[in-house]
């Protein structure tokens, strides 16, 4: 099993940036006004805790949100949030944040393969949860809008492509 030790201070930064990273895509895709900002973001805080206090939930998936959970670690994934989307508008955002994805792939495959199955359902299922927590479109009051909008469906398919495996894309 793979732990923080396994990989460099560079790496293990992006594996805690991940799951930030799936949610941003999702939200970079269709940004839909601060109360959808805020369920999207609180739908990632969510998937954290989740993983922090499940039982079943993977040796490496608990190692990254216990070290996110700590200071040292938040600041590590904040600041390299800062250094890569900084200055990004929304769909240079999702390009940025689906390229990351694809590298947090290659790196599990080569560092953690046995978690790496694990790892990217996590990360795909915090941009699921990120989708589908906020209503897209639709009027005052969110009325007449949808639940996932075909930007983010077409933004939850390349999610999904950027964390296959590279042993099975090739």
């Amino acid at each position: 099993m793979a732990d923080r030790t396994s990989f460099t201070k560079e790496e293990w930064t992006l594996l805690l940036e991940s799951p930030m990273i799936a949610g941003m895509a999702v939200t970079a895709a269709d940004p839909s006004g601060l109360w959808g900002l805020l369920k999207e973001s609180f739908a990632g805080g969510t998937a954290l805790t989740r993983a922090a206090t499940g039982a079943d939930t993977n040796a490496l998936v608990k190692a990254v949100v216990t070290d996110f959970s700590s200071g040292e670690g938040r600041s590590a994934a904040r600041d390299g949030l800062k250094a890569k989307f900084g200055s990004s508008q929304p769909a240079d955002m999702k390009n940025k944040a689906i390229e990351a994805l694809r590298k947090v792939s290659m790196l599990l495959d080569s560092k953690a393969a046995d978690d790496a199955a694990a790892f990217r359902a996590w990360l795909r299922q915090i941009s699921q949860s990120t989708a589908e927590a906020a209503t897209e479109g639709g009027s005052l009051f969110y009325l007449g809008g949808v639940q996932v909008s075909d930007a983010e469906k077409a933004t939850l398919s390349e999610i999904s492509r950027a964390l296959e495996s590279s042993s099975t894309s090739s």
